[in-house]
Protein backbone atom coordinates (compact mmCIF):
# COMPACT_ATOMS: atom_id res chain seq x y z
CA UNK A 1 0.00 0.00 0.00
CA UNK A 2 1.26 3.30 -0.95
CA UNK A 3 1.78 5.76 1.77
CA UNK A 4 -0.58 8.07 2.68
CA UNK A 5 0.77 12.13 3.44
CA UNK A 6 -0.65 12.33 7.54
CA UNK A 7 -2.40 14.88 9.33
CA UNK A 8 0.05 17.28 10.62
CA UNK A 9 2.02 17.67 7.45
CA UNK A 10 -0.60 17.53 5.06
CA UNK A 11 -2.07 20.71 7.11
CA UNK A 12 1.06 22.46 6.33
CA UNK A 13 0.84 22.27 2.92
CA UNK A 14 -2.60 22.26 2.08
CA UNK A 15 -2.53 25.36 0.37
CA UNK A 16 0.42 24.22 -1.99
CA UNK A 17 -1.09 20.78 -2.55
CA UNK A 18 -4.95 21.79 -3.68
CA UNK A 19 -5.86 23.31 -6.62
CA UNK A 20 -9.05 24.81 -4.54
CA UNK A 21 -9.84 28.82 -4.23
CA UNK A 22 -10.82 27.92 -0.52
CA UNK A 23 -9.31 29.75 2.17
CA UNK A 24 -5.68 28.87 2.57
CA UNK A 25 -4.70 25.86 4.82
CA UNK A 26 -8.73 24.16 3.73
CA UNK A 27 -8.98 21.23 2.31
CA UNK A 28 -12.45 20.88 0.15
CA UNK A 29 -15.19 18.76 1.65
CA UNK A 30 -16.46 15.93 -0.58
CA UNK A 31 -20.23 15.54 -1.04
CA UNK A 32 -21.30 12.58 -3.79
CA UNK A 33 -24.48 11.78 -4.59
CA UNK A 34 -25.08 8.58 -5.75
CA UNK A 35 -28.30 7.23 -7.51
CA UNK A 36 -29.17 3.48 -8.74
CA UNK A 37 -29.99 2.90 -11.98
CA UNK A 38 -30.05 6.53 -13.32
CA UNK A 39 -31.01 6.99 -17.16
CA UNK A 40 -28.70 9.98 -18.17
CA UNK A 41 -31.99 10.54 -20.53
CA UNK A 42 -33.98 11.42 -17.29
CA UNK A 43 -31.58 14.76 -16.45
CA UNK A 44 -33.00 17.54 -18.54
CA UNK A 45 -29.06 19.23 -18.80
CA UNK A 46 -28.31 15.78 -20.85
CA UNK A 47 -31.09 17.18 -23.68
CA UNK A 48 -32.81 14.13 -24.82
CA UNK A 49 -35.17 14.66 -27.54
CA UNK A 50 -37.83 13.15 -25.82
CA UNK A 51 -37.45 16.08 -22.55
CA UNK A 52 -39.09 13.66 -20.10
CA UNK A 53 -39.02 15.44 -17.27
CA UNK A 54 -36.85 18.72 -16.05
CA UNK A 55 -34.88 18.25 -13.31
CA UNK A 56 -33.78 22.02 -12.04
CA UNK A 57 -31.68 20.93 -9.10
CA UNK A 58 -29.72 18.56 -11.19
CA UNK A 59 -29.35 21.09 -14.09
CA UNK A 60 -28.03 24.20 -11.24
CA UNK A 61 -24.90 21.70 -10.84
CA UNK A 62 -23.85 21.29 -14.42
CA UNK A 63 -24.77 24.89 -14.66
CA UNK A 64 -22.59 25.61 -11.96
CA UNK A 65 -19.91 22.97 -12.61
CA UNK A 66 -19.26 20.52 -15.50
CA UNK A 67 -21.50 17.84 -17.22
CA UNK A 68 -19.68 14.65 -18.37
CA UNK A 69 -20.85 13.41 -21.42
CA UNK A 70 -18.87 10.35 -21.80
CA UNK A 71 -18.95 8.78 -18.34
CA UNK A 72 -18.68 4.83 -18.44
CA UNK A 73 -18.98 2.30 -15.66
CA UNK A 74 -16.71 -0.85 -16.22
CA UNK A 75 -19.44 -3.27 -15.39
CA UNK A 76 -22.96 -1.95 -15.73
CA UNK A 77 -25.14 -3.38 -12.19
CA UNK A 78 -25.23 -1.85 -8.85
CA UNK A 79 -23.09 -4.03 -6.79
CA UNK A 80 -20.21 -4.01 -8.65
CA UNK A 81 -20.70 -0.56 -9.76
CA UNK A 82 -20.65 0.38 -5.49
CA UNK A 83 -17.23 -1.54 -5.34
CA UNK A 84 -15.55 0.25 -8.24
CA UNK A 85 -16.09 3.59 -7.05
CA UNK A 86 -14.89 2.57 -3.39
CA UNK A 87 -11.57 0.57 -4.53
CA UNK A 88 -10.53 2.23 -7.57
CA UNK A 89 -10.59 -1.02 -9.31
CA UNK A 90 -12.39 -2.95 -11.76
CA UNK A 91 -14.27 -6.26 -10.77
CA UNK A 92 -11.51 -8.92 -11.60
CA UNK A 93 -9.61 -7.22 -9.13
CA UNK A 94 -11.78 -5.71 -6.07
CA UNK A 95 -13.75 -9.26 -5.87
CA UNK A 96 -17.34 -8.18 -6.59
CA UNK A 97 -18.43 -9.41 -9.94
CA UNK A 98 -21.88 -9.55 -9.59
CA UNK A 99 -24.93 -9.43 -7.27
CA UNK A 100 -25.86 -12.77 -7.06
CA UNK A 101 -23.00 -14.35 -5.11
CA UNK A 102 -20.49 -11.71 -4.30
CA UNK A 103 -19.72 -10.23 -0.72
CA UNK A 104 -17.55 -7.04 -0.77
CA UNK A 105 -14.04 -7.87 1.26
CA UNK A 106 -14.23 -4.81 3.34
CA UNK A 107 -10.76 -5.25 4.90
CA UNK A 108 -9.47 -3.96 1.06
CA UNK A 109 -8.39 -0.55 0.76
CA UNK A 110 -11.23 2.12 -0.10
CA UNK A 111 -11.15 5.61 -0.79
CA UNK A 112 -13.17 6.71 2.72
CA UNK A 113 -10.11 4.75 4.51
CA UNK A 114 -7.84 6.89 3.22
CA UNK A 115 -9.68 9.98 3.56
CA UNK A 116 -10.66 9.11 7.01
CA UNK A 117 -7.00 8.19 7.45
CA UNK A 118 -5.94 11.49 6.97
CA UNK A 119 -8.44 13.52 8.97
CA UNK A 120 -11.34 13.51 7.10
CA UNK A 121 -14.80 12.68 8.73
CA UNK A 122 -16.50 10.44 6.81
CA UNK A 123 -20.60 8.92 6.38
CA UNK A 124 -22.20 6.75 4.27
CA UNK A 125 -25.82 7.37 4.19
CA UNK A 126 -28.73 5.14 2.10
CA UNK A 127 -28.05 2.43 -0.26
CA UNK A 128 -24.84 0.35 0.15
CA UNK A 129 -25.54 -3.31 -1.39
CA UNK A 130 -22.27 -4.59 -1.21
CA UNK A 131 -23.65 -7.28 1.23
CA UNK A 132 -21.05 -6.87 4.06
CA UNK A 133 -20.80 -4.30 7.05
CA UNK A 134 -19.78 -0.68 5.54
CA UNK A 135 -16.03 -0.04 7.08
CA UNK A 136 -13.87 3.50 6.87
CA UNK A 137 -16.81 5.61 7.77
CA UNK A 138 -17.21 7.67 11.27
CA UNK A 139 -21.19 6.98 10.67
CA UNK A 140 -23.06 4.54 8.26
CA UNK A 141 -27.06 4.52 8.01
CA UNK A 142 -27.24 1.91 4.98
CA UNK A 143 -30.35 -0.45 3.59
CA UNK A 144 -30.05 -3.55 3.89
CA UNK A 145 -29.75 -5.36 0.68
CA UNK A 146 -31.88 -3.49 -2.01
CA UNK A 147 -33.93 -1.12 0.47
CA UNK A 148 -37.79 -0.55 0.15
CA UNK A 149 -39.47 2.64 -0.88
CA UNK A 150 -41.78 3.54 1.67
CA UNK A 151 -41.40 2.16 5.39
CA UNK A 152 -37.46 1.47 5.09
CA UNK A 153 -35.30 -0.57 6.91
CA UNK A 154 -31.94 1.16 7.70
CA UNK A 155 -29.04 -0.27 9.82
CA UNK A 156 -27.40 2.46 11.61
CA UNK A 157 -23.87 1.73 12.75
CA UNK A 158 -25.03 -1.89 13.06
CA UNK A 159 -28.33 -1.07 14.67
CA UNK A 160 -31.47 -2.40 12.66
CA UNK A 161 -34.04 0.81 12.39
CA UNK A 162 -37.31 1.21 10.84
CA UNK A 163 -38.49 4.31 9.55
CA UNK A 164 -41.85 5.89 8.46
CA UNK A 165 -42.17 7.86 5.25
CA UNK A 166 -40.55 7.45 1.75
CA UNK A 167 -36.97 6.52 1.56
CA UNK A 168 -35.37 9.62 -0.91
CA UNK A 169 -37.23 11.78 1.75
CA UNK A 170 -35.59 9.87 4.99
CA UNK A 171 -32.26 9.57 3.14
CA UNK A 172 -32.02 13.18 2.45
CA UNK A 173 -33.48 13.90 6.16
CA UNK A 174 -30.12 11.70 7.65
CA UNK A 175 -27.76 13.67 5.13
CA UNK A 176 -28.38 16.97 6.12
CA UNK A 177 -28.85 16.00 10.35
CA UNK A 178 -25.60 14.43 9.45
CA UNK A 179 -23.74 18.00 8.44
CA UNK A 180 -25.64 19.84 10.93
CA UNK A 181 -23.82 17.64 13.66
CA UNK A 182 -20.56 16.87 12.02
CA UNK A 183 -17.52 18.55 13.61
CA UNK A 184 -17.46 21.76 11.38
CA UNK A 185 -14.23 22.06 12.48
CA UNK A 186 -12.32 19.23 10.21
CA UNK A 187 -13.44 18.37 6.50
CA UNK A 188 -15.77 15.77 5.38
CA UNK A 189 -16.70 13.59 3.12
CA UNK A 190 -20.71 12.46 2.66
CA UNK A 191 -21.75 10.16 0.49
CA UNK A 192 -25.40 10.29 -0.03
CA UNK A 193 -26.91 7.20 -1.93
CA UNK A 194 -30.24 7.10 -3.29
CA UNK A 195 -32.13 3.49 -3.60
CA UNK A 196 -34.07 5.45 -6.87
CA UNK A 197 -35.07 4.95 -9.26
CA UNK A 198 -34.47 1.33 -9.04
CA UNK A 199 -36.75 -1.02 -9.83
CA UNK A 200 -39.89 -1.40 -9.13
CA UNK A 201 -40.06 2.58 -9.39
CA UNK A 202 -42.26 3.49 -6.55
CA UNK A 203 -42.74 7.28 -6.84
CA UNK A 204 -43.41 9.47 -3.60
CA UNK A 205 -46.90 9.94 -2.98
CA UNK A 206 -47.10 13.91 -4.03
CA UNK A 207 -45.66 12.97 -7.24
CA UNK A 208 -48.67 10.17 -8.08
CA UNK A 209 -50.09 13.15 -10.48
CA UNK A 210 -46.87 14.86 -11.49
CA UNK A 211 -47.23 14.05 -15.22
CA UNK A 212 -51.04 14.76 -15.63
CA UNK A 213 -51.16 11.45 -17.71
CA UNK A 214 -48.59 12.56 -20.05
CA UNK A 215 -47.86 10.28 -23.25
CA UNK A 216 -44.52 10.00 -23.58
CA UNK A 217 -42.48 10.42 -26.86
CA UNK A 218 -41.83 6.67 -27.83
CA UNK A 219 -37.81 6.14 -28.12
CA UNK A 220 -37.37 5.16 -32.08
CA UNK A 221 -36.36 1.39 -30.94
CA UNK A 222 -39.17 0.69 -28.69
CA UNK A 223 -39.94 -2.30 -31.40
CA UNK A 224 -36.46 -3.22 -32.21
CA UNK A 225 -36.97 -6.69 -33.54
CA UNK A 226 -33.23 -7.06 -32.91
CA UNK A 227 -32.07 -8.37 -36.46
CA UNK A 228 -28.32 -7.49 -37.77
CA UNK A 229 -27.23 -9.02 -34.01
CA UNK A 230 -26.38 -12.10 -32.52
CA UNK A 231 -27.81 -14.79 -29.98
CA UNK A 232 -27.33 -12.48 -27.05
CA UNK A 233 -29.19 -9.58 -27.98
CA UNK A 234 -32.02 -11.80 -29.01
CA UNK A 235 -32.22 -13.99 -26.62
CA UNK A 236 -32.57 -11.66 -23.48
CA UNK A 237 -35.05 -11.11 -20.70
CA UNK A 238 -35.56 -7.62 -19.86
CA UNK A 239 -38.07 -6.54 -22.47
CA UNK A 240 -41.45 -4.33 -21.64
CA UNK A 241 -43.57 -6.97 -23.89
CA UNK A 242 -42.47 -9.83 -21.76
CA UNK A 243 -40.45 -9.57 -18.56
CA UNK A 244 -42.57 -6.43 -17.07
CA UNK A 245 -44.45 -7.72 -14.25
CA UNK A 246 -48.10 -6.65 -12.68
CA UNK A 247 -46.08 -5.28 -9.81
CA UNK A 248 -43.90 -2.97 -11.84
CA UNK A 249 -46.76 -2.02 -13.82
CA UNK A 250 -48.71 -1.39 -9.88
CA UNK A 251 -51.60 -3.31 -11.46
CA UNK A 252 -50.55 -5.13 -8.11
CA UNK A 253 -50.56 -2.90 -4.32
CA UNK A 254 -47.35 -1.58 -3.51
CA UNK A 255 -45.96 -3.03 -0.02
CA UNK A 256 -45.41 -1.76 2.92
CA UNK A 257 -47.93 0.96 2.48
CA UNK A 258 -49.62 2.41 5.48
CA UNK A 259 -53.64 2.65 5.86
CA UNK A 260 -53.46 6.38 4.88
CA UNK A 261 -50.60 5.71 2.24
CA UNK A 262 -52.31 3.11 1.21
CA UNK A 263 -55.71 5.22 0.64
CA UNK A 264 -53.57 8.03 -1.53
CA UNK A 265 -51.80 5.60 -3.57
CA UNK A 266 -55.15 3.34 -4.56
CA UNK A 267 -56.88 6.53 -5.62
CA UNK A 268 -54.31 7.40 -8.06
CA UNK A 269 -53.85 4.14 -9.14
CA UNK A 270 -56.81 2.30 -9.16
CA UNK A 271 -59.34 3.87 -11.53
CA UNK A 272 -56.36 3.84 -14.41
CA UNK A 273 -55.66 -0.30 -13.66
CA UNK A 274 -59.40 -0.48 -14.00
CA UNK A 275 -59.60 1.82 -17.72
CA UNK A 276 -56.52 -0.12 -19.11
CA UNK A 277 -58.39 -4.25 -17.65
CA UNK A 278 -61.79 -3.00 -18.92
CA UNK A 279 -59.04 -1.98 -22.67
CA UNK A 280 -57.78 -5.66 -23.12
CA UNK A 281 -54.87 -4.38 -24.77
CA UNK A 282 -52.58 -6.60 -26.72
CA UNK A 283 -49.24 -6.51 -28.75
CA UNK A 284 -48.03 -3.00 -29.55
CA UNK A 285 -50.31 -0.90 -27.54
CA UNK A 286 -49.69 -3.27 -24.19
CA UNK A 287 -46.50 -2.48 -24.84
CA UNK A 288 -47.04 1.50 -25.31
CA UNK A 289 -49.25 1.18 -22.05
CA UNK A 290 -46.24 -0.41 -20.27
CA UNK A 291 -44.00 2.07 -21.51
CA UNK A 292 -46.01 5.14 -20.46
CA UNK A 293 -46.83 3.45 -16.99
CA UNK A 294 -43.06 3.15 -17.03
CA UNK A 295 -41.96 6.47 -17.97
CA UNK A 296 -44.63 7.83 -15.23
CA UNK A 297 -43.45 5.45 -12.02
CA UNK A 298 -39.63 6.05 -13.17
CA UNK A 299 -39.41 9.84 -13.26
CA UNK A 300 -41.85 10.00 -10.37
CA UNK A 301 -39.26 8.55 -8.54
CA UNK A 302 -36.18 10.83 -10.01
CA UNK A 303 -38.38 13.74 -9.18
CA UNK A 304 -38.08 12.92 -5.71
CA UNK A 305 -34.35 12.57 -6.50
CA UNK A 306 -33.92 15.65 -8.05
CA UNK A 307 -35.96 17.59 -4.63
CA UNK A 308 -33.40 15.86 -2.31
CA UNK A 309 -30.41 17.22 -4.47
CA UNK A 310 -32.04 20.84 -3.75
CA UNK A 311 -32.31 20.68 -0.34
CA UNK A 312 -28.59 19.39 -0.06
CA UNK A 313 -27.53 22.31 -1.85
CA UNK A 314 -29.37 24.83 -0.27
CA UNK A 315 -27.64 23.65 2.88
CA UNK A 316 -24.72 23.91 2.06
CA UNK A 317 -25.91 27.42 1.08
CA UNK A 318 -27.02 27.52 4.64
CA UNK A 319 -23.77 26.55 6.47
CA UNK A 320 -22.01 28.87 3.95
CA UNK A 321 -19.99 25.97 2.70
CA UNK A 322 -20.83 25.92 -0.95
CA UNK A 323 -17.77 27.09 -2.31
CA UNK A 324 -15.64 24.87 -0.09
CA UNK A 325 -17.27 21.61 -1.08
CA UNK A 326 -17.07 19.81 -4.27
CA UNK A 327 -20.09 17.92 -5.45
CA UNK A 328 -20.29 15.19 -7.24
CA UNK A 329 -23.44 13.39 -8.66
CA UNK A 330 -23.58 10.06 -10.65
CA UNK A 331 -25.16 6.61 -10.48
CA UNK A 332 -23.79 3.17 -10.82
CA UNK A 333 -24.96 3.20 -14.11
CA UNK A 334 -27.00 4.13 -16.93
CA UNK A 335 -30.29 2.56 -17.90
CA UNK A 336 -32.94 1.87 -20.42
CA UNK A 337 -36.06 4.00 -20.92
CA UNK A 338 -37.33 1.71 -23.46
CA UNK A 339 -34.76 1.64 -25.98
CA UNK A 340 -34.47 -1.37 -27.65
CA UNK A 341 -37.99 -2.28 -25.65
CA UNK A 342 -36.07 -2.57 -22.95
CA UNK A 343 -35.70 -1.33 -19.23
CA UNK A 344 -32.31 -2.62 -16.87
CA UNK A 345 -28.94 -2.23 -17.88
CA UNK A 346 -25.94 -5.09 -18.26
CA UNK A 347 -24.86 -4.45 -21.58
CA UNK A 348 -22.17 -2.44 -23.29
CA UNK A 349 -24.54 -0.78 -25.58
CA UNK A 350 -24.72 3.04 -24.83
CA UNK A 351 -27.40 3.80 -22.52
CA UNK A 352 -26.35 1.28 -20.03
CA UNK A 353 -22.74 1.83 -20.53
CA UNK A 354 -22.90 5.51 -20.27
CA UNK A 355 -24.07 7.08 -16.73
CA UNK A 356 -25.03 10.78 -15.82
CA UNK A 357 -21.63 12.62 -14.14
CA UNK A 358 -22.11 16.22 -12.64
CA UNK A 359 -19.30 17.88 -10.81
CA UNK A 360 -19.62 21.13 -9.23
CA UNK A 361 -16.12 22.37 -7.65
CA UNK A 362 -16.20 26.57 -7.54
CA UNK A 363 -12.85 27.99 -8.00
CA UNK A 364 -11.61 24.52 -9.97
CA UNK A 365 -14.12 24.06 -12.65
CA UNK A 366 -15.60 26.39 -15.16
CA UNK A 367 -19.23 27.16 -14.99
CA UNK A 368 -21.32 25.67 -17.30
CA UNK A 369 -18.42 23.36 -18.94
CA UNK A 370 -18.88 20.29 -20.22
CA UNK A 371 -16.25 17.23 -20.93
CA UNK A 372 -16.51 15.10 -23.54
CA UNK A 373 -13.12 13.28 -22.67
CA UNK A 374 -14.08 8.82 -21.78
CA UNK A 375 -13.91 9.04 -17.93
CA UNK A 376 -15.20 6.57 -15.40
CA UNK A 377 -16.79 5.80 -11.88
CA UNK A 378 -13.21 4.07 -11.50
CA UNK A 379 -11.47 7.45 -11.54
CA UNK A 380 -13.45 8.58 -8.60
CA UNK A 381 -10.88 6.84 -5.79
CA UNK A 382 -8.18 8.90 -7.16
CA UNK A 383 -10.00 11.77 -7.52
CA UNK A 384 -11.64 12.19 -4.48
CA UNK A 385 -7.51 11.54 -2.91
CA UNK A 386 -6.29 13.72 -5.03
CA UNK A 387 -8.38 16.53 -4.12
CA UNK A 388 -8.30 15.86 -0.65
CA UNK A 389 -4.10 16.23 -1.04
CA UNK A 390 -3.55 12.55 -0.70
CA UNK A 391 -1.93 9.60 -1.87
CA UNK A 392 -4.58 6.78 -3.47
CA UNK A 393 -4.31 3.79 -2.11
CA UNK A 394 -2.18 1.42 -4.03
CA UNK A 395 -3.46 -0.89 -6.41
CA UNK A 396 -6.17 2.04 -8.46
CA UNK A 397 -6.58 1.31 -11.86
CA UNK A 398 -8.38 4.73 -12.84
CA UNK A 399 -7.11 8.35 -13.36
CA UNK A 400 -7.55 11.27 -11.21
CA UNK A 401 -10.00 13.59 -12.67
CA UNK A 402 -8.58 17.00 -11.08
CA UNK A 403 -6.97 17.94 -14.50
CA UNK A 404 -9.83 17.38 -16.33
CA UNK A 405 -12.29 19.32 -14.11
CA UNK A 406 -9.50 21.94 -14.33
CA UNK A 407 -9.69 22.04 -18.18
CA UNK A 408 -6.62 21.20 -18.79
CA UNK A 409 -6.94 17.18 -19.87
CA UNK A 410 -3.81 15.75 -20.11
CA UNK A 411 -2.32 14.80 -23.65
CA UNK A 412 -2.26 10.88 -22.85
CA UNK A 413 -6.16 11.07 -21.60
CA UNK A 414 -7.62 7.68 -22.12
CA UNK A 415 -9.14 7.00 -26.53
CA UNK A 416 -10.10 4.07 -25.13
CA UNK A 417 -11.74 1.76 -22.26
CA UNK A 418 -12.56 -1.54 -21.20
CA UNK A 419 -16.00 -3.14 -20.39
CA UNK A 420 -16.56 -6.13 -18.50
CA UNK A 421 -19.93 -7.84 -17.56
CA UNK A 422 -20.35 -11.11 -15.88
CA UNK A 423 -23.66 -12.08 -14.28
CA UNK A 424 -25.29 -14.80 -15.77
CA UNK A 425 -27.99 -16.61 -16.49
CA UNK A 426 -30.10 -14.62 -13.98
CA UNK A 427 -31.67 -12.06 -13.65
CA UNK A 428 -32.69 -11.15 -17.12
CA UNK A 429 -30.39 -13.39 -19.06
CA UNK A 430 -27.54 -11.35 -20.98
CA UNK A 431 -24.56 -13.17 -21.54
CA UNK A 432 -21.02 -12.13 -20.19
CA UNK A 433 -19.29 -9.95 -22.38
CA UNK A 434 -16.06 -7.68 -22.73
CA UNK A 435 -15.06 -5.43 -25.33
CA UNK A 436 -13.12 -2.15 -26.05
CA UNK A 437 -15.38 1.58 -25.97
CA UNK A 438 -13.69 4.41 -28.01
CA UNK A 439 -15.22 7.99 -29.05
CA UNK A 440 -16.70 5.77 -32.37
CA UNK A 441 -16.55 2.12 -32.26
CA UNK A 442 -17.01 -0.78 -29.75
CA UNK A 443 -15.69 -4.29 -30.25
CA UNK A 444 -17.67 -6.81 -27.91
CA UNK A 445 -17.04 -10.34 -27.35
CA UNK A 446 -19.99 -12.61 -26.28
CA UNK A 447 -19.17 -15.62 -24.38
CA UNK A 448 -21.57 -18.05 -22.69
CA UNK A 449 -21.35 -21.73 -22.88
CA UNK A 450 -23.68 -21.73 -25.71
CA UNK A 451 -22.05 -18.55 -27.27
CA UNK A 452 -18.80 -17.25 -28.90
CA UNK A 453 -18.57 -14.64 -30.81
CA UNK A 454 -17.76 -10.53 -31.53
CA UNK A 455 -19.69 -8.24 -33.12
CA UNK A 456 -18.58 -4.63 -34.00
CA UNK A 457 -20.63 -1.55 -33.93
CA UNK A 458 -20.22 1.93 -35.48
CA UNK A 459 -21.52 4.80 -33.16
CA UNK A 460 -20.94 7.33 -35.66
CA UNK A 461 -23.38 5.50 -38.60
CA UNK A 462 -25.12 3.61 -36.30
CA UNK A 463 -25.74 5.31 -33.70
CA UNK A 464 -28.87 3.55 -31.99
CA UNK A 465 -26.44 0.26 -32.53
CA UNK A 466 -28.84 -1.84 -34.57
CA UNK A 467 -26.33 -3.54 -36.72
CA UNK A 468 -22.82 -5.61 -35.41
CA UNK A 469 -20.47 -4.42 -39.00
CA UNK A 470 -18.01 -7.02 -37.59
CA UNK A 471 -18.47 -9.24 -40.87
CA UNK A 472 -17.43 -6.20 -43.17
CA UNK A 473 -14.84 -5.47 -45.43
CA UNK A 474 -14.42 -2.18 -45.33
CA UNK A 475 -14.07 -2.11 -41.24
CA UNK A 476 -11.05 -5.01 -41.43
CA UNK A 477 -8.71 -2.54 -40.52
CA UNK A 478 -10.96 -1.27 -37.64
CA UNK A 479 -11.84 -4.34 -36.74
CA UNK A 480 -8.04 -5.59 -36.17
CA UNK A 481 -7.04 -2.72 -34.11
CA UNK A 482 -9.49 -3.20 -32.07
CA UNK A 483 -8.50 -6.81 -31.32
CA UNK A 484 -5.41 -5.92 -30.35
CA UNK A 485 -6.25 -2.77 -28.17
CA UNK A 486 -9.08 -4.98 -25.82
CA UNK A 487 -5.97 -7.43 -25.80
CA UNK A 488 -3.75 -4.66 -24.79
CA UNK A 489 -6.38 -3.32 -22.23
CA UNK A 490 -6.57 -7.15 -20.56
CA UNK A 491 -2.94 -7.65 -19.87
CA UNK A 492 -2.88 -3.57 -18.60
CA UNK A 493 -5.51 -4.66 -16.59
CA UNK A 494 -4.54 -7.91 -15.42
CA UNK A 495 -7.73 -9.46 -16.46
CA UNK A 496 -7.61 -13.44 -16.06
CA UNK A 497 -7.49 -15.35 -19.08
CA UNK A 498 -11.08 -17.28 -17.92
CA UNK A 499 -13.11 -15.82 -15.52
CA UNK A 500 -12.42 -17.16 -11.75
CA UNK A 501 -15.41 -19.50 -10.80
CA UNK A 502 -18.55 -18.17 -9.25
CA UNK A 503 -18.30 -14.91 -11.51
CA UNK A 504 -21.03 -15.73 -13.67
CA UNK A 505 -23.31 -16.04 -10.45
CA UNK A 506 -26.57 -17.65 -11.66
CA UNK A 507 -28.81 -17.24 -9.11
CA UNK A 508 -32.12 -16.19 -9.04
CA UNK A 509 -32.59 -12.54 -8.27
CA UNK A 510 -32.88 -9.39 -8.91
Amino acid sequence: MMPSFKLPALLAAAALLLPCSSAAGKRPNILFIFTDDLAYQAISSYGDSRKLLDTPNLDRIAREGMRFNRALVPNSICGPSRATVLTGKYSHLNGFPNNSNSRFDASQPTFPKTLRENGYQTAIIGKWHLVSDPAGFDHWDVLPGQGVYYQPEFIRNGEKVTEEGYVTDIITDHSIGWLEKRDKSRPFLLMTQHKAPHREWAPALRHLNHDKDRKYPEPPTLFDDYAGRGQAVRDQDMTLADTFTPRDAKLNAQPRLTPEQRTVWDAYYEPRNKSFREAGLEGRELVRWRYNRYMHDYLGTVKAVDESVGRLLDQLDKEGIADETIIVFSSDQGFYLGEHGWFDKRWIFEESLRTPLLVRWPGVTKPGSVSDDIVSTVDFAQTFCEAAGVEPHDGVQGRSLVPVLSGKTPADWRKSFYYHYYEYPMPHRVRPHYGVVTARHKLVHFYAPDVDYWELYDLQTDPHELKSVYADPAKAAVREELHREVERLRAELKVPAQDPPGYSGGKPGR
